[in-house]
């Protein structure tokens, strides 16, 4: 093993690394935002095209096969386990070295995941059979979500290396190029659906060609940020190298512990196919929660990862639990009144945009009843992937594998007792119960792990998001119960309408942080400054 290089500057002060984590969280929601705002536009480009019919249930249901084990393979297991072994390398080994281990990951991830592939484009009748037992009672509707899955599953091999991408580019903090990359999903998708559906006997086939265009599109688009910090992987077949086996045991359990959403949201999806309609109405609701979720929860974990492995890499222990103290308070301040504004708006929401074509009435108070259940886990979704970013930095994922399982067995039980007076809704209030439960475990043991994450900071963060929330909930009231939304065709006034709640409703909260002066505005206002500062030279 390679002597440990030395440094001789300085460590970072903790107002640098809370500057920097947010800084780099920035750019990761400016990307996500991008995509996400397209992702709404494809929402709902397919809402009005194949509204909550046959043919959009077997979509959902075809694509969540690819979905889950993407979540699987990539942006889960894989990044996760990958990012601290490289980060470690990249910080006592050469770079020569670092580039191995990446080309080594790289040509065994692309052989096991392209036989993956081919085993799934197989057995896809299967699979299908076993996640839409609902579906039995028609066979066009089975033939078609097969058919489906068999044209979307070359996206898992795309998406996989991908991951593999950001997470090295993450790793050498280069958020960009994989932050912007999901931009080109969204795009095939809509343009495929839009311009190819319509020459199609099964238009909806026409969706699911974008699916896998728009994978192989958001690899290829970081190749050339790779190549210029020259860290593009090449083939090494080298399964025995000592950097891919520490990979493969961490990866091995997180394959449960970080895709715990993902195994929640695949029973939803396995006894929603029991309602007609289910699968779109749970798709939509969890899109709505993706949102805030993708644009800042998952942008700071991505960002606060190779931070947090640095530190414990260097066993810095009371920096990492610094660093994650600040993580969860950044996380509650943003997560808080985005939990309220979609429950409070979840209607106008929905109605707006998603309400048009094919999509009904009857289908935006299903699917506001989803974002409603799905919405009261919004901070349990998005603190568990702070605090499992923790444990992954120490290299341990068997931790929360064994809570994500824990969660699962709730989820099932959850889904099972409330899927019966609730309906789909049940199914997703189960999962926002299930995350509250791996949220609870995962505190507790990493609490005790760490001897204390500055719980005392956090709580006095927590009072004032609560009381900052109070403005924010009685503009969202007051639109949400606004005589326009019974007109049906105004849409301008709608539009404006809800802009307005919005506005009005950020106005507020940030007003009331800044007179109490919160230091988790103060952050997000530095870096503001700092932004407007280098624009305007």
């Amino acid at each position: 093993m390679s002597a440990p290089t030395t440094s001789t500057s300085s460590p970072p002060t903790r107002q640098d690394e809370n500057h920097s984590l947010v800084k780099a969280a920035g750019v990761i929601s400016v990307g996500t935002f991008s995509s996400r705002i397209l992702g709404f536009i494809r929402d709902m480009v397919l809402a009005r095209l194949f509204g909550a019919t046959p043919a959009a249930d077997a979509f959902f249901i075809a694509f969540r096969i690819p979905s889950l084990l993407r979540e699987l393979f990539a942006e889960g297991s894989m990044s996760s386990a990958f990012i601290p072994v490289f980060t470690e390398y990249r910080m006592m080994r050469t770079k020569q070295e670092a580039w191995e281990l990446a080309s080594a990951v790289f040509t065994t991830l692309l052989t096991v995941v392209t036989f993956v592939t081919v085993v799934g484009i197989l057995a896809a009748p299967w699979l299908v059979q076993i996640l839409a037992p609902g579906f039995q009672a028609s066979p066009e509707k089975l033939a078609l979500t097969t058919l489906l899955a068999r044209v979307m599953f070359p996206y898992l091999l795309f998406i996989s290396l991908a991951a593999l991408a950001m997470g090295i580019l993450n790793s050498v903090r280069a958020f960009a190029a994989p932050a912007f990359s999901p931009l080109f999903l969204n795009v095939f998708i809509i343009g495929c659906a839009l311009y190819l559906s319509p020459h199609l006997q099964e238009p909806i086939i026409g969706a699911a060609i974008g699916v896998v265009a728009g994978g192989a599109a958001q690899f290829a688009m970081q190749l050339p940020s790779l190549k210029l910090r020259g860290l593009l992987f090449g083939f090494r077949f080298e399964p025995g190298h000592p950097g891919l086996r520490r990979i493969g045991v961490l990866m091995v359990p997180s394959l449960i512990g970080l895709s715990v959403t993902q195994i929640n949201l695949t029973v939803s999806t396995i006894l929603g196919s029991f309602f007609a309609g289910g699968p779109t109405y749970l798709f939509y609701g969890m899109r709505l929660i993706q949102f805030p979720l993708g644009i800042f929860g998952v942008a700071l974990a991505t960002a606060i990862l190779p931070t947090l492995a640095a530190q414990a890499a260097r066993g810095a222990l009371d920096e990492l639990r610094t660093t994650l103290g600040f993580g969860l308070r950044m996380i509650l301040f943003i997560m808080m009144p985005a939990m309220l504004g979609l429950i409070l708006l979840r209607t106008p929401i929905v109605h707006l945009f998603f309400e048009h074509g094919t999509f009904t009435a009857h289908d935006t108070a299903e699917t506001a009843l989803a974002v409603l259940c799905y919405s009261l886990g919004l901070w349990a979704f998005g603190g568990v992937r702070i605090i499992v970013a923790a444990f992954y930095s120490l290299q341990d994922t068997k931790t929360p594998a064994i809570s994500a399982a824990i969660a699962v067995a709730a989820n099932i039980l959850f889904s099972l007792a409330l899927m019966s007076p609730l309906g789909a809704a049940g199914l997703a209030l189960a999962t926002a119960l299930a995350a509250m439960v791996n949220g609870g475990i995962l505190v507790a043991v990493l609490n005790r792990r760490l001897g204390g994450v500055e719980w005392e900071a956090v709580g006095r963060s927590s009072l004032r998001i609560l009381v900052a929330c109070a403005p924010l909930m009685i503009a969202c009231w007051w639109v949400a119960g606004a005589q326009v939304w019974v007109h049906p065709d105004d849409w301008i006034a709608k539009s404006v309408m809800l802009f307005v709640a919005i506005g009005l409703s950020v106005s507020g909260y940030v007003g009331v942080h800044a007179l109490l002066r919160s230091e988790e505005l103060d952050v997000v206002w530095a870096m503001v400054r700092r932004k407007l500062g280098w624009l305007t030279g």
